[in-house]
């Protein structure tokens, strides 16, 4: 795989997992950015200008290269669900999804730094849900893994993987990166070739 290094502005080990089981080359870069739902009714938009907000801080902490950043949401009855704030919130989200489908949206965006290219994306896959019981949400709230994930979830982990009766689209979007989608326009992107 002929790719660029490029810097990944993420605190989610999800990402940096897909990445590295590809053998994409990145550094890390810490950010922080204000996640608030001013896009609530249009989730792409909403993901790929959070993406896209991400990749502009990042840009301010390198001289040169390429950043990429991303966000997932979990979007349900025309409601933005982020991360949970406390035990009652995820709750509340893990009842919301009990039964029903929702979809995840992930956008990304790649940034040339310093020419300022700039290429925003979204993956976006349906997940339903089994009917949960009670006594297995408050099981999964007790492990504490709710807390760092849209939607109060992660399809990855141990416990929620028993929540998925059925995926229609990317795993890996609904992971935190629709990875054949951002292998793509990285590639483009960089004009590299396979």
């Amino acid at each position: 795989m002929n790719l660029p290094h490029f810097y990944l502005a993420s605190k989610s080990p999800r990402r940096r997992q897909i990445l590295e089981m590809v053998g994409m080359k990145f550094t890390l870069l810490d950010i922080e950015v204000d996640e608030d739902n001013h896009f609530a009714d249009n989730p792409e938009e909403y993901v790929m200008s959070l993406s896209e907000k991400k990749a502009r801080e990042a840009s301010t902490r390198i001289k040169a290269g390429i950043v990429a950043t991303a966000d997932t949401i979990v979007y349900i009855d025309g409601k933005v669900l982020n991360k949970p704030l406390d035990a009652q919130d995820a709750r509340g989200m893990l009842t919301t999804l009990s039964g029903r489908t929702h979809t995840v949206y992930t956008g990304f965006t790649l940034l040339e730094v310093p020419g300022g290219k700039c290429v925003s994306e979204c993956g976006a896959t349906q997940v339903t849900f089994r009917k949960l019981e009670s006594e297995e949400i408050e099981e999964y709230i007790g492990s504490g893994a709710p807390f760092d994930k849209a939607g109060a979830y992660g399809i990855q982990d141990d416990l929620s993987a028993l929540f998925v009766e059925r995926i229609d689209g990317d795993f890996y979007n609904v992971v935190g990166l629709p990875l054949p989608k951002f292998y793509l326009a990285l590639r483009n992107f960089s004009g590299a070739k396979r």
